[in-house]
This record gives structure tokens, C-alpha cells and sequence, in this order.
């Protein structure tokens, strides 16, 4: 028998899974194929798992957790940003972090609401 699709760990384990994707996707370069390897085969299990239902709008607030981490990697910004230390200056050009902030608002709160209006009914 599968768990509930409409349940709040479902809407939980939907949101890491669309973390996961997001983050794969925003870093494909580097260790992106791995994380998505390990996203979908967590999905599959809850798949597996769990019923399908509105919990699956944890992956629209879980794609907002990665586009939080950029807009904090460049909240010094927009322009160029520089650190400086006692033996040295390091400058790099960082974006605007608001973009990347209100997206993921929107995605976080969008998720939420879709969850929370179809799970009542």
C-alpha cells in the first residue's frame, strides 16, 4: 500500500526532488549529471512510494532553494565585488541577486499555494 500523494512528507520529498533538479540543472557543468542521477532515482522511489497527488507541487518549491543559494553567492552585487585580506585583494563580478530572489519567492510561494488550496478540496 503507498503513503498518501496529498500528505506534507510527500509535499517534503517532492521539494528535494525539485531542488535537486534545479540545482543539477544550474551546475550540468560540473557535478550537475551526478546530483540528477541521485534526483531521479530518488523520484523513482517516490514514485514507488507514494501515491500520485498535489504533493507533487513540491517540486515547484523546491526549485526555488538553488536560485536562493545564487542570489546569496551574489548579494554583493550588481558589479564588481571585491575581498580584501592582509596579504591580498581578490575582485570578481558578481550579478544582481534580486532576480534570482524573486523568482525563488514566486516559485516557493506558487508551490505552497497549489499544495495547500487542492489538498482542501
Amino acid at each position: 500500500m503507498k503513503a498518501p500523494g496529498d500528505s506534507v512528507p510527500a509535499f517534503l520529498g517532492w521539494c528535494l526532488i525539485g531542488a535537486g533538479l534545479a540545482f543539477g540543472v544550474l551546475s550540468l557543468l560540473t557535478v550537475g549529471p551526478f546530483v540528477l542521477l541521485a534526483t531521479f532515482v530518488l523520484c523513482g522511489f517516490l514514485l514507488w512510494a507514494v501515491d500520485f497527488g498535489w504533493g507533487m507541487a513540491g517540486i515547484i518549491s523546491g526549485a526555488a532553494l538553488p536560485l536562493l543559494y545564487v542570489a546569496w553567492l551574489n548579494r554583493g552585487g550588481p558589479g564588481e565585488v571585491c575581498t580584501y585580506t592582509a596579504t591580498s585583494t581578490e575582485c570578481g563580478d558578481e550579478w544582481s541577486p534580486w532576480p534570482f530572489l524573486v523568482v525563488a519567492v514566486l516559485l516557493l510561494i506558487a508551490g505552497v499555494v497549489v499544495f495547500v488550496r487542492q489538498r482542501g478540496r
